[in-house]
């Protein structure tokens, strides 16, 4: 049985592609004479280090370049691929501008020293003729902010900054026979076509029809409370905002011009004062911008002369608990709409030429938005004492006093003899005037607690 030995290796061989043979001929060549082995094989495995390293960086940055999605190697593709290589990188060479040299005419001086050529960067030349003759370029100006009234108390100013308004008037419907209330309703159907999708004015004319029927038709009362709690709980009917609170208020002017003094005339108003407080319970809808539209529904059925006698006290403690509901949510973001209504509810209480149904109106909506309310119309603006005797109001006047301060459960008279009582009862006629004076005299404590607030 033979066996064959593997070749051994001597110390000084070499195992990579470059030879040591190749540096000692390379090193004869340039006068270097016996080169030891050692220093011989070194060299070797140097240059074929370097040799592997020029090949590798093509290959890293030709990875560069197609990452780039670029098919034009670039000298920073070349920067780079030495920065992932570890390869010192090349000094004095910028990889994104290329210089570009001129060979300078030899000069005697430079050549009788011996001295080589000279190179140097190449300024651009200008051409001011091109220049010129170019198209300047505009550059954009920088962004910048400002500020503008989207709305002032509801209404859009016209600037152009906003959107132009919608023409509310259809030539159509101009025609000599074209009554107001058609008018009225063509407008608004054209309005909601305009801007509302097929399913939002599907829905908008159901919500309509289960709330008021049209012409002689019956309301089904399951389908009213589903359309009250779809406009107290649901949250996509801001595009329709605008057009129902338009058509609640056009009801309402409605109903109040007919003037007609039956049950159903009242059960409407009811029903109408129902979705206004039942779209300010709606959290997620945004009615700040309609506001100035919900006022002077609410307005006009709290302080109308004559309502339906039925629903007169039930449809003023409900358009007054809207008004207060207004003031409670909206007040801080709507700093006018306080003091608005308040001069609209003293106008109607102190005016002489209102009626008792005006001024009772006005009581409801002082007592429904509180005591500070109260106490500047009936003490310190004279209402009290202004009302007198009127019949219908008194009722409501002692009610507001009751909110002020409410009535002992056990009355004790106030004493004429005593000074201070006598001084109280003075400034009780002074205030609320006789006839109202009389009654708290029979109550101290009550006649001391709204002389308190006065």
């Amino acid at each position: 049985m033979s066996t064959k030995q593997k070749p051994t290796k001597t110390p000084g061989s070499s195992t990579g592609l470059y030879k040591a043979d190749s540096v000692k001929d390379t090193a004869e060549s340039l006068g270097i004479a016996n080169l030891p082995e050692p220093v011989a094989l070194a060299l070797a495995n140097d240059v074929e280090y370097r040799v592997h390293q020029v090949i590798e960086v093509p290959y890293e940055a030709s990875r560069f370049m197609r990452h780039g999605r670029r098919t034009t190697l670039t000298t920073g593709d070349v920067d780079r691929a030495l920065r992932v290589l570890n390869v010192e990188p090349l000094y004095g060479h910028s990889p994104y501008t290329t210089p570009s040299f001129r060979r300078a005419l030899p000069f005697p001086q430079v050549a009788s020293v011996g001295g080589g050529p000279v190179y140097f960067v190449e300024d651009e030349e200008v051409d001011f003729e091109r220049v010129l003759r170019e198209e300047k370029l505009v550059l954009p100006p920088n962004v910048r902010w400002t500020a503008h009234w989207l709305a002032v108390e509801g209404v859009q100013p016209l600037i152009p900054e906003n959107p132009p308004a919608v023409p509310r008037d259809d030539p159509s419907l101009s025609a000599p026979g074209a009554t107001a209330s058609d008018k009225r309703a063509g407008q608004q159907a054209a309005l909601v076509k305009q801007v509302l999708s097929r399913e939002l004015q599907l829905y908008y004319d159901r919500l309509t029809s289960s709330i008021l029927p049209s012409g002689s038709g019956t309301t089904d009362p399951t389908k009213r409370t589903a359309a009250l709690a779809s406009f107290r709980h649901d949250a996509g009917l801001q595009p329709l905002l605008p057009y129902l609170v338009r058509w609640v208020g056009e009801n309402v002017v409605g109903v109040l011009h007919d003037g007609a003094q039956d049950d159903a005339s009242g059960r409407a108003l009811e029903v109408l004062l129902d979705v206004i407080s039942a779209l300010l319970e709606n959290v997620t809808l945004f009615v700040e911008p309609y506001l100035h539209q919900i006022l002077p529904p609410v307005l006009s059925v709290l302080l109308h002369s004559s309502l339906p006698s039925m629903h007169s006290t039930h449809l003023r403690t409900s358009a007054a608990s809207a008004l207060a509901r207004m003031l409670t949510q909206h007040s801080a973001t709507y700093p006018s709409l306080a003091p608005r209504i308040m001069k609209t509810l003293l106008l109607a209480l102190l005016a002489p030429e209102r009626g008792p149904g005006t001024r009772l109106g006005a009581l409801r909506g002082l007592i429904g938005v509180g005591k500070e309310a109260v106490r500047k119309g009936i003490l310190d603006a004279g209402g009290a004492k202004a009302l007198g005797a009127e019949p219908g109001v008194a009722g409501a006047v002692f009610e507001a006093l009751a909110v002020l301060r409410p009535p002992s459960e056990r009355p004790v008279p106030l004493d004429p003899g005593d000074p201070d009582d006598a001084r109280i009862v003075e400034r009780l006629r002074e205030i609320l005037g006789d006839f109202f004076a009389e009654r708290l005299v029979g109550d101290a404590a009550w006649a001391r607690g709204v002389l308190a607030d006065s």
